[in-house]
């Protein structure tokens, strides 16, 4: 592999205007398809920007909420779910955007409803109560296990085939390929397993795992948080690992739920994606449930109890905690709260709350673009069927799920959603290039990709709109967990509670769900309000 972030090879396809610092991402040769429709989706960038430029007044009279949630992410959609199961509905919740679901928003066409972020969940253990209970509410929880895995209908699990890998030009069942492995390959592959099955045995002296979901349930061991202060590359070296096969698993793992690089990720946030999972599984393929909008289904549920209680459009100006209120000034009104739930992303929050200039530099995200390719039929592939997650192994992409994998229907249209971290270090510098960039630009790489293993892609692909996510997510490198800065981030400021996955580093949504039901639980202590933990504090 080459020295790029990505651990690909460098492209350096000067388009749009862009630098080739800020363009290496869009390859070179790509085909021109201007029969192919389509347009940037995305939230309203406009919207979000008037921070930087000065942000509108806030409009009308000052006006008493109870409780005011900001946001209306999978944290913010949780508090007010939490809240609302408590039986306490005197609540607003304001979100920027037009619509509720932060990274777990979702759209539809006259083929198929499809995720624009989120789309899946991994089964369940009865230690996750907030998941659980939410399963149960929408009918899918029959019960738990012997190992206390919860137990799910078929139909909402995702069908076989699960995934295949499309490497040496042809596809392959599961992510990682058997086929031409050496035997140092698999030994390497069989020893890293192991090593991942004992760390998700590992527990400390008082029970606690090193390793789970939510992280509250996780040891602060310090040999456990040792490894956030090296990355999983250098982990990976000491312990020997040099496989080509395996490191790629590695990269790919990173990317996949951190948009970091292997060696920008911190070894715990490398091993915990492992780990984790066989906690949770007792076995490396995890079952995992999904729908053809993704996560949406999921947000879609938390907020039918906060209906006629969510206003968006709603840019949050100020938030002031003082003399035992919170104000907050927002388009769309000023409120005088008696406590607040915040479940902003740290980088909003910086600009409307006074006295976190020590989180500067220390929250960084990574910017990725989704797209969703909208087809009149299924592209030829050469090897392993279609599957639920298809991933292109020399790919700086993830490939793309099928929207339509969990239908019946015998139309042979679908809509494929293409996934696209962009992991280079210098953060900034990539996000200002991205939003430079063209549609055409992402149209053209789009079919690129995906052209290598389905030559005849064109002939199917009729639209692609393109989402680009900014700051899709927060990057756990080395020296996050065990950051004191993050830490604090988590106190509670007087009546004000704190509720996002940027405080824990990993953008996942039973720690999003967890963080709201936890700030939610802290208002309902604070309100005197009897309620029965999902979250344990």
């Amino acid at each position: 592999m080459s020295s790029t972030d990505s651990g690909f090879p460098r492209r350096t396809l000067l388009a749009g205007g862009l630098s080739a610092a800020g363009a290496w991402w869009l390859g070179s040769g790509c085909r021109r398809t201007p029969s192919i429709t389509g347009s940037f989706a995305g939230p309203d960038m406009s919207r979000g920007h008037q921070l930087l430029d000065g942000a509108p007044p806030t409009a009308g009279p000052e006006r008493d909420v109870p409780v005011a949630i900001l946001g209306g992410g999978i944290a913010g959609l949780s508090a007010a779910w939490r809240l609302a199961r408590a039986g306490f509905h005197d609540f607003e919740l304001h979100e920027l955007e037009s619509r509720i679901g932060g990274t777990s928003v979702s759209g539809s066409n006259a083929i198929s409803a499809y995720p624009w972020g989120a789309h899946y969940l991994p089964v369940p253990v009865r230690e996750q109560r907030a998941v659980c209970e939410l399963l149960e509410e929408l009918g899918l929880l029959q019960g738990f296990d012997a190992r206390g895995r919860a137990l799910i209908p078929e139909t909402a699990l995702v069908r076989a085939p699960q995934s295949r890998l499309f490497y040496m030009g042809s596809w392959s069942e599961g992510l990682y390929c058997i086929d031409g492995a050496s035997r140092e390959d698999l030994v390497q592959w069989e020893r890293f397993e192991q090593r991942m099955r004992e760390f998700a045995e590992r527990r400390d002296e008082q029970g606690r795992p090193w390793f789970a979901l939510p992280l509250a349930r996780c040891s602060p061991d310090a040999r456990a948080l040792e490894l956030d202060r090296i990355s999983f590359a250098q982990w990976l070296a000491g312990e020997g690992f040099d496989s080509p096969r395996l490191l790629w698993m590695a990269e790919y793992a990173c990317r996949d739920d951190y948009g970091c690089s292997h060696r920008e990720t911190s070894a715990w946030a490398g091993i915990f994606y492992f780990a984790s999972r066989e906690a949770s599984s007792g076995a490396s393929d995890s079952e995992f449930l999904t729908w053809p909008e993704g996560n949406a289904f999921l947000a879609e549920a938390l907020a039918r109890h906060a209906q006629g209680r969510i206003r968006t459009g709603a840019l949050i100006r100020r938030i002031e905690p003082r003399d035992g209120i919170v104000r907050v000034e927002s388009s769309a009104g000023a409120l005088r709260c008696e406590q607040a739930i915040c479940a902003l992303p740290r980088f909003v929050l910086q600009r409307v709350l006074d006295g976190l200039e020590a989180e500067r530099g220390r929250f960084r995200y990574s910017p990725w673009v989704t797209a969703n390719l909208s087809l009149s039929g299924t592209p030829a592939s050469r090897g392993a069927s279609l599957a639920w997650d298809n991933v292109l192994h020399e790919s700086e992409s993830l490939g793309y799920v099928v929207a339509t994998h969990q239908s019946d229907r015998t139309d042979p249209r679908s809509v494929w959603t293409w996934y696209r971290p962009l992991v280079q270090s210098d953060v900034a510098a990539t996000r200002q290039a991205l939003l430079r960039s063209r549609w055409e630009d992402w149209r053209d790489e789009v079919m690129r990709d995906l052209s290598r293993a389905h030559p005849d892609l064109d002939r199917h692909v009729q639209q692609i709109d393109v989402w680009r996510w900014a700051h899709a997510m927060v990057r756990p490198e080395p020296g996050f967990r065990t950051d004191p800065v993050r830490q604090v981030a988590a106190q509670p400021r007087g009546r004000l509670y704190f509720a996002h996955t940027d405080l824990s580093g990993l953008s996942l949504f039973e720690e999003a769900q967890w963080q709201g039901v936890r700030a939610a639980e802290s208002v309902l202590s604070a309100r005197g309000i009897p309620f029965e933990s999902w979250s344990g504090i």
